[in-house]
């Protein structure tokens, strides 16, 4: 297999460092970086289609917006995804295991996701999908590139989990005492920032830190990273509309 001539795309792509000093093999780590990004196009084509359906089959989204059955089933779908997590976090090297556990964790959220879009106007909801998408594949373009001339974001990680801790309290303040519309739209920017910074830092732990082994979680993350950015448009996005 490996004495085979390369072709000319191969040499291009295949071959190429992808930043300076680079130890391992570029062939190996691109393979990698192919591998992570099905999954996730994957994850995101399965979250799209499990959201389209609820958010156009009513009855799905009344159920759940107007009994108690339906919102304790909204609370356990919340809290799956958090629950997956445990044993994914002991099993992401087995497989199959692995990906049923990434499959339950990623329609779990979908659903979520869907029940979050389900009264939220077609308008607010094209437009966070279309901002989301040209954001992701932006900064993962920028990312690359950087990477490529030698820049490092791993300094990033201790001041994007600050970040990420100090929105979850303000969420909880929001949930217990609604600040109103404004308040709503600045944390929607807040959120927007924090998961820009965790696109750059994970694609940049994906070209340079993850390991082989470690391709669940590489898919988790980058996946997590596009759904919290996409909610945070949607949420700023509503608030205008509103």
């Amino acid at each position: 297999m490996w004495n085979q001539p390369y072709r000319k795309d191969d040499v291009e792509i295949g071959s190429r460092p992808l930043y300076p000093m680079m130890l391992e093999s570029p062939e190996l780590r691109w393979s990698f970086i192919r591998k992570i990004y099905t999954i996730v196009s994957i994850q995101l084509l399965a979250t799209i289609a499990v959201a389209a359906v609820v958010v156009t089959v009513r009855p799905i989204s009344v159920f759940f917006a107007t009994t108690g059955a339906g919102l304790a089933l909204y609370i356990v779908l919340i809290i799956t995804p958090f629950i997956v997590l445990c044993p994914l976090y002991y099993y992401y090297q087995r497989h199959p295991v692995n990906y049923f556990l990434l499959g339950v964790f990623t329609l779990s959220l979908a659903f979520a996701v869907g029940l979050t879009c389900a009264f939220t106007s077609g308008k607010v909801i094209l437009e966070s999908v279309i901002l989301t998408a040209v954001v992701v594949v932006s900064l993962t373009f920028y990312t690359f590139w950087a990477a490529k001339r030698g820049h490092d974001f791993n300094f990033l990680g201790p001041f994007l989990f600050g970040a990420l801790v100090v929105l979850m309290l303000f969420a909880i303040i929001q949930i217990f005492f609604p600040l109103g519309r404004i308040s709503v739209m600045i944390y929607g920017c807040l959120a927007s920032i924090i998961f820009c910074g965790y696109i750059i830092y994970d694609t940049d732990n994906l070209i340079k830190r993850y390991t082989y082994d470690e391709y669940i979680w590489a898919a988790v993350a980058l996946y997590l990273d596009v759904i919290n950015l996409f909610l945070s448009l949607l949420t700023i996005f509503r608030a205008a509309d509103n």
